[in-house]
């Protein structure tokens, strides 16, 4: 906290011109830092230069968790993270995150930007936060230095690391594995010297974090298709004129479609790189319904609410456009 104290202190700013503090977790380049700062030019363009938006990429302000609480307190403005930490603030942002939950790509899309991701945005505003947009996380895909993963069978045993995620948790379990929560900055280091035999994530993830040089075998079992979120501090959102908030809203909604064309060309480049440049086999080959039988079980201790249900429920029956 101490060591990021000078980058935060300008959030504290009254009327006229305000900077607006921004932290990801990813890398300089990533499609998500690309997105925030495409919103940052907008909202200067839109306000002729009264909201600009500093970002702090690479987890410079520190890793998802610690961020989120500084963001709920109002140290940080807006923040990128993954679903899975926000399960614990508000327990229906697990839903999307459940396995096998979106069917495509096009499918979570498509939810997100009609009533499920409306709905999911809105369940922040009592814990702090006010919901942006969703971005895209790609399917998440087991990779590991032992052998190739093509049934739930294939998992047996295996130490693989996960977010800090009792959905996650529940999902290795379930598959026969040993998971291992870990700060996703520790991975390579854990991979290298064996503290765990594997991990998951998108093709992007996998290839700008180096995961690749440390294993043998990525199986494409795409359990997860979760996205991320945009989010901004309750507190920093008061502060804001009713003109300014419709500045956020609208410039955050037009990051949304810049990054998803960043996302999809990130993907087959990432995935290109893998293919052509690694010794990394990759499985195809998955029983995708042998995977999907063994997770059923997480759904069932999920869902455990009317709220949480209906909202799967209507995810499910989103349609995806063509």
């Amino acid at each position: 906290m101490a060591a990021s104290s000078a980058p935060l202190a300008g959030c504290e700013r009254g009327v006229g011109p305000r900077r607006l503090t921004a932290t990801d977790t990813h890398p300089d380049g990533y499609p998500t830092v690309e997105a925030v700062k495409f919103l940052g030019k907008r909202l200067e363009e839109r306000t002729g230069g009264r909201l600009r938006v500093k970002t702090y990429p690479g987890g410079q302000l520190g890793e998802e968790k610690d961020a989120l609480e500084i963001t709920v307190f109002g140290g940080l403005d807006l923040n990128r993270l993954n679903l899975a930490p926000l399960a614990s603030v508000a327990p229906v942002m697990a839903v999307p995150t459940l396995p096998f939950m979106f069917r495509s790509i096009a499918h979570m899309r498509a939810a997100m930007d009609g009533a499920p991701g409306q709905q999911l945005l809105d369940a922040l505003a009592p814990h702090g936060l006010k919901g942006l947009c969703f971005y895209d996380s790609g399917a998440r895909s087991f990779y590991n230095t032992k052998r190739p993963i093509r049934t739930p069978a294939d998992m047996e045993g295996l130490k693989i690391r996960v977010q800090t995620s009792d959905v996650f948790v529940a999902l290795v379990s379930a598959l026969g594995g040993n998971a291992t929560p870990m700060s996703y900055g520790e991975v390579y280091q854990a991979l290298v010297q064996g503290v765990v035999d594997g991990a998951e994530n998108n093709w992007p993830s996998f290839e700008s974090s180096r995961h690749f040089e440390a294993v043998k075998f990525y199986s494409l079992t795409r359990h997860v298709i979760a996205p991320e979120i945009l989010l901004m501090s309750m507190r920093t959102w008061n502060k804001l004129s009713d003109e300014d908030r419709r500045h956020v809203r609208e410039a955050a909604s037009e990051s949304v479609p810049y990054m998803r064309r960043l996302w999809d060309a990130r993907v087959a480049a990432s995935r290109n790189r893998i293919l052509t440049e690694s010794d990394v086999e990759v499985i195809e080959d998955i029983d995708h319904d042998a995977f999907v039988a063994a997770v059923r079980p997480v759904w069932d201790r999920f869902l455990t609410s009317p709220t949480e249900q209906n909202l799967a429920a209507d995810i499910q029956a989103a349609s995806a456009a063509p």
